[in-house]
């Protein structure tokens, strides 16, 4: 029997032969016509559907102000979205288009007011499968998600097998993340909260806890005893053009440290969990946010570097930027780099930092996590240099250990560093899924290792929080550096202070 809403074909051969374990849910997505949710959210989930991970009746409902019926929605999901996605089978693509669902809702206005009538639309569609998984999935801005939760709980929408997913940013410093969990917090258990960050999906950081707890030639070695100190890079070479409102009040300190960079770093300096286990894992995450040394005060200027991209060539300036809004006080005083040395204090990584780094209008899209050893002991050959482990996220997922190796030839031994590579999409032949196709799988399967729990959210803040404020408090700007290049000097002085210098090798 087809499960197919009326007037959608039905294709043979079309039905999802689905996965063990799979089973019926209504994703709910707030923001569902909205840019996240076209270019990231659907055509994961299309995926997920083209590889039998969607049960037949699952749903997926868009809400948004657009005032759209089913058929808009499904026929602007079929210019919008099939060009992105690899439609092999015609079927399966209208079979997704058939899961699909519109309902106008505008939240601020509650379920019993007239502007607030489209809960109960949504309400109506939701009813009689209440036995079903039912997941929020708030693609908006974090001010709303209090809001949101308040008013489906209001219209009867919440039940005890509903989940919420939550995008970052959540909040703006500490204060205002307290403040979002604790509204969120009233409507929905922790056990029912995800809060998403994109990078835990990759494939590489994934690999890293396999990489560290399934093989034993490693842990010996991990620790402040063999590695000198750790990159972690987030570059891109895109600027904020059209952006420049939401980039003058996050910067990169909150776009991209707080979250995406502790979230490696957590991953990198963990201890081994007693068991794989989703609780034991965040237990551990949290362990190393909690034991991350302050930087405030004066040591701000020292640890830390902030920098603003200026045009250079064909490429304009953060100032200067297409389709942005007017240049503010804010926007001269915003960072789009930062960089900065952090320490853990703890018996495994005492005296070994950790260098974060991220900009925009770099020289090249990239991120990576490297792991540099010290030197041997004594060395009995000229010319070697230290070997170190380079976990790269993007563009290529892949893993890169650096070892010493001869040069071939006769005469004196010549040294010459030799890469051991992995590269994910070479070696293995299945499709490699995208980070969003990951996480939403692991929000259906209701398994939250790779999200954020509050107490790691809230201690991650803890730590960012007395540096933005140092940063508000001083009166000079962010260091300019050009765009195209590398950041600023005072990143590179910033390592270069105790001999050391970033891993600039071009992808």
């Amino acid at each position: 029997m087809s499960t197919a809403p009326p007037n959608v074909p039905v294709h043979p051969g079309t039905h999802p032969v689905t996965h063990p374990g799979t089973h019926a849910a209504d994703l709910v997505v707030f923001g569902g016509t909205g840019d996240l949710s076209m270019r990231k959210l659907l055509p994961a989930l299309y995926h997920s559907d083209r590889d039998g991970r969607l049960a037949p009746e699952t749903r997926v409902i868009a809400l948004s102000r657009g005032g759209l019926t089913d058929a808009d929605f499904r026929g602007k999901v079929d210019a919008e979205v099939r060009d992105s996605v690899p439609v092999d089978d015609p079927g399966v693509w209208q079979r997704f288009l058939g899961r699909l669902h519109h309902v106008s809702v505008d939240v601020g206005h509650g379920a019993g007011t007239e502007a607030g009538s489209g809960w109960s639309a949504l309400a109506a569609l939701l009813a009689g499968h209440e036995d079903r998984d039912r997941i929020f999935y708030l693609a908006s801005p974090p001010r709303t998600f209090g809001p949101f939760c308040r008013e489906a709980h209001e219209a009867g929408l919440v039940t005890p097998r509903s989940r919420v997913v939550l995008e970052k940013p959540l909040g703006n410093d500490l204060a205002s993340a307290q403040r979002i969990n604790d509204e969120v917090g009233a409507i929905f258990d922790e056990r029912q909260i995800f809060r998403i960050d994109h990078y835990l999906g990759k494939e590489t950081v994934q690999n890293l806890l396999v990489l560290r707890f399934a093989n034993a030639f490693l842990e010996p070695i991990w620790n402040s005893l063999w590695i000198d100190h750790v990159q972690i890079t987030a570059a891109e070479t895109v600027g904020t053009p059209g952006r420049r409102g939401y980039y003058d009040h996050a910067g990169a300190l909150r776009d991209m440290v707080q979250n995406h960079l502790l979230q490696l770093l957590t991953l990198t300096a963990m201890e081994p969990p007693a068991r794989n286990d989703r609780e034991a894992i965040r237990d551990e995450k949290v362990k190393v946010l909690q034991a991350l040394r302050p930087i405030a005060g004066g040591e701000v200027e020292r640890f830390t570097v902030r920098g603003q991209y200026t045009g250079a060539g064909d490429l304009p300036g953060y100032l200067d930027e297409p389709g942005s809004t007017p240049t503010t006080e804010m926007s001269s005083r915003v960072e789009t780099f930062t960089a900065i040395r952090a320490e853990i204090r703890n018996w495994r990584w005492a005296g070994v930092p950790f260098y974060l780094r991220t900009g925009k209008r770099m020289p090249y899209r990239r991120s990576e996590i490297v792991v540099q050893f010290k030197d041997v002991p004594h060395a009995i050959f000229p010319g070697g240099t230290p070997n170190r482990l380079v976990l790269r996220l993007q563009p290529e997922e892949g893993i890169e250990l650096h070892i010493m190796a001869k040069e071939p030839g006769a005469g004196e031994v010549a040294l010459q560093p030799v890469p051991m590579s992995l590269s994910f999409g070479e070696t293995f032949t299945a499709r490699v899924p995208e980070a969003y196709e990951r996480l939403l799988t692991d929000v259906l399967a209701g398994n939250p290792t790779l999200f954020m729990r509050r107490d790691e959210v809230e201690a991650a803040w803890r730590w960012i929080d007395p540096i933005q404020d140092a940063w508000k408090a001083a009166a000079g700007l962010p260091e300019p550096y050009p765009a195209g290049t590398t950041g600023p000097a005072g990143a590179h002085e910033l390592l270069g202070r105790s001999g050391r210098a970033w891993h600039e090798e071009e992808a």
